[in-house]
C-alpha cells in the first residue's frame, strides 16, 4: 500500500488515489454529453422486486429501506472506467439517509477509544530513513491556490500534519458547529471498524450505484438530466480558483442540506466522496448479469496510473467536483482510491440488510 506520509511518494500517491480527469471549461448550462441522454419518458422506476418490500419498515432509525430490483450499471457517456452499461440486479436492503456524520463518528470514538489512520505518526522501527518529522500523523488538505495565474495539476493538495477527523483544515481547526457535517478523513480501516462497531455493512459498488439513482433508470444524475448547481454540493465557476457558492456552501455541507433521491437519501452526488467495498478496476464486465456483485478480487485490483497497487472503488464526487473539472457529481461515476489514503473530500455511508433478507455473496 501507498503510504502518503512518505514525502518521496507524494505526489505518486496523489495520482493514484486522486487524479481525477480534466474535461474542457462546460458552458454554464451544466456537463455536455458524449452520448444521447435518456428522454424524460424513459426516466422510469426501476424493475422492482415487488415480493421484497416489506410490510412493515425493517429499518433502524435514520435509515431508510431500498427495495431490491434490478437496473443498468455504469455509464456509457463519460468517462471510460464507467462503460460498458451492463444489467445488475440487487436484493433490498437499508440504508443511511445521509454520510456519517461527525457526531455519529464522535460517538464511535468515544465508545471505543479507536484511533483513525490519519491520527497514527508511523513508526521508527518500519521507517528509519524518514525524519522525525516526516514520520508525524497528517493527512491530505485541500487548499485553494491563492494565485489567479496557472498552476501545477493537484498542487491545491498539501499534505498537513496534524489533519485528521477532528481537525479537518489542519490543527488550527476543529469541529465546532460542524457536528451534523460528514466526517472526513476517514480511510478503509476506519470504515471497517465503524461498520463492525455499527453493527451495519459497507455498500458493495453495485448497492450503492443502484440506491443513489433514486428509482430513475439510466439518468445522469439522481434527480434527472439536466445538471442544477443547487441539487448538490459542488464546486461552482473556475475549479480550482474561484467558487461562486451558488449552492450555498464553499467547502463540505451539513447533512440533509440538499433535497433527498427518491428513495429518501441526502447526498447520493456531491458534499463527499463515499467508499464502497469493491477492488477497483475499469468498467463492469464482472458484473454483468449478476445478483448483488461485488466486483473484482483484491488481486483483480487495477489502476492503470499506479499499477500493482490494490485500490477501493469511491463513489458520488465531492464539493470539489465541477463541470469543468472531474464532474463526477452522477451515479454511474466512480474513483479508485488507496485503502490507506484518507483526505479532507472522503466519507462514507452504511448499509444494513433486514433480518432474514438475503445478503450479497
Amino acid at each position: 500500500m501507498i503510504n502518503l506520509k512518505k514525502p518521496a511518494l507524494f505526489w505518486g500517491c496523489l495520482v493514484a488515489g486522486l487524479l481525477f480527469a480534466l474535461i474542457p471549461l462546460l458552458s454554464s448550462q451544466g456537463p455536455s454529453f458524449q452520448g444521447q441522454a435518456p428522454s424524460s419518458e424513459a426516466l422510469t422506476a426501476d424493475i422492482r422486486d415487488s415480493a421484497a418490500v416489506p410490510t412493515t419498515d425493517p429499518c433502524p432509525e435514520h435509515m431508510v429501506w431500498i427495495p431490491g430490483g434490478s437496473f443498468t450499471m455504469g455509464s456509457d457517456n463519460h468517462y471510460p472506467e464507467e462503460s460498458a452499461v451492463e444489467a445488475v440486479e440487487v436484493t433490498g436492503f437499508c440504508m443511511d439517509q445521509h454520510e456519517v456524520t461527525n457526531q455519529e463518528f464522535s460517538q464511535f470514538v468515544a465508545e471505543t477509544a479507536y484511533v483513525t489512520v490519519a491520527e497514527r505518526p508511523l513508526s521508527a522501527a518500519d521507517y528509519p530513513q524518514l525524519t522525525e518529522v516526516q514520520r508525524q500523523a497528517g493527512s491530505l488538505v485541500f487548499q485553494s491556490p491563492e494565485s489567479q495565474r496557472p498552476i501545477p495539476e493537484l498542487s491545491w493538495w498539501h499534505w498537513t500534519p496534524g489533519a485528521n477527523w477532528q481537525h479537518p483544515e489542519g490543527p488550527n481547526s476543529d469541529l465546532e458547529g460542524r457536528e451534523n457535517y460528514p466526517v472526513v478523513h476517514i480511510a478503509w480501516e476506519d470504515v471497517q471498524a465503524y461498520a463492525h462497531w455499527a453493527n451495519k455493512q459497507i455498500p458493495t459498488e453495485a448497492q450503492w450505484e443502484y440506491a443513489a439513482r433514486g428509482g430513475l433508470t439510466r439518468a445522469e444524475f439522481t434527480w434527472g438530466n439536466e445538471y442544477k448547481a443547487t441539487l448538490a454540493n459542488s464546486w461552482q465557476g473556475l475549479f480550482p480558483l474561484f467558487n461562486t457558492e451558488e449552492d450555498g456552501h464553499r467547502g463540505t455541507a451539513p447533512v440533509e442540506s440538499y433535497p433527498a433521491n427518491g428513495y429518501g437519501l441526502y447526498d447520493m452526488v456531491g458534499n463527499v466522496w463515499e467508499w464502497t467495498g469493491d477492488w477497483y478496476r475499469p468498467g463492469h464486465s464482472d458484473k454483468a448479469h449478476q445478483r448483488n456483485p461485488n466486483g473484482p478480487s483484491i488481486e483483480e485490483s487495477y489502476d492503470a496510473r499506479e499499477p500493482g497497487v490494490a485500490k477501493h472503488v469511491i463513489k458520488g464526487g465531492s464539493y470539489l467536483c465541477a463541470p469543468n473539472y472531474c464532474s463526477r457529481f452522477r451515479p454511474a461515476a466512480r474513483e479508485a482510491q488507496a485503502p490507506d489514503t484518507g483526505t479532507s473530500h472522503i466519507g462514507f455511508r452504511l448499509i444494513q440488510a433486514p433480518i432474514g433478507a438475503e445478503r450479497p455473496s
